[in-house]
């Protein structure tokens, strides 16, 4: 299943072409104060099913070309990283310095936290607060967690997943925290839809790519990843209690290039699908 938030925060299931609007199944979601943490449409997704199922039957349906894809995400507690989860860390040779740092591969699992509101969807863009700096893209399989969990047993890590989408981890390069150049407003996109997780065998072995102004940046696999999802779940779930919604983007490939005002990226995942999002420079005031 394919489940996207589009137009007017419209909740949709994504066939083909087309979004059928499941916006009535909405209403049996009940609001509280306080809410709980995490994402309300995931958390509440096990009672959501049949009344979804219910709304596709006569649902509105409108092309998804035509549609404005939010991100399908709405309030996780928190966005996660992984720094430079790659293989052959050593025999790297990286075109920009501030790039480097002294990370090994037989170096640990290295997170960071990027800022929910970060978070925008494809048809939001990325907006560049310091477009005289070198801000890059790295195209990012995300888990979302689906159910609370901490310190989740390696052989149990995909048990807590709901589903996966595609991440753009967006960088401002310079010195400073990793977490604050990477959680500048519009640098979490997300999208184009979630695809649950039953859909997905092998999440560590799904191809993907970058494209910029259609010329190929990027071209991997998860395979290529040191650290493989299973993993990564479990050793965040052993630093941070994980809730529905929270989102790990995995890592990148090698491919590293900087975008501008007027760019317009493609990230691919097999299985997801595409993610086209442009690049303009945020304006002050």
């Amino acid at each position: 299943m394919k489940i996207c938030r589009f137009d007017d925060d419209r909740l949709g299931l994504v066939e083909g072409e087309e979004i059928v609007d499941v916006t009535a199944a909405l209403d049996t979601l009940a609001p509280r104060w306080p809410a709980p943490m995490g994402d309300p449409l995931i958390a509440g997704w096990p009672a959501l099913q049949g009344p979804v199922t219910e709304a596709a039957k006569g649902g509105r349906r409108v092309p998804v070309a035509g549609a404005r894809l939010m991100s399908p995400l709405t309030t996780p507690s928190k966005i996660i990283g992984i720094a430079r989860n790659r293989k052959n860390l050593e025999k790297e040779s990286l075109n920009f310095e501030l790039a480097k740092n002294a990370r090994q591969d037989s170096d640990p699992i290295e997170m960071f936290i990027k800022a929910p509101s970060a978070m925008v969807g494809a048809s939001e863009g990325v907006a560049l607060r310091f477009p005289e700096g070198r801000n890059d893209p790295e195209v990012e399989l995300t888990v979302i967690i689906g159910t609370r969990c901490t310190d989740v047993a390696y052989d149990d890590a995909l048990d807590v997943v709901f589903g996966y989408t595609i991440g753009l981890d967006m960088t401002l390069r310079g010195k400073g925290s990793s977490s604050s150049r990477k959680s500048i407003d519009s640098f979490a996109p997300l999208g184009p839809w979630i695809v649950t997780a039953d859909e997905i065998a092998d999440p560590d072995n799904l191809s993907s790519s970058l494209a910029i102004n259609g010329a190929t940046v990027q071209d991997a696999s998860t395979r290529d990843l040191a650290f493989d999802v299973r993993s990564l779940i479990a050793h965040a779930s052993a630093w941070y209690t994980l809730h529905p919604g929270d989102a790990i983007m995995v890592g990148t490939p090698v491919g590293f290039q900087p975008v501008h005002d007027g760019d317009v990226m493609v990230a691919s995942f097999e299985g997801i699908g595409a993610m086209t999002v442009a690049v303009r420079v945020h304006r002050r005031g």
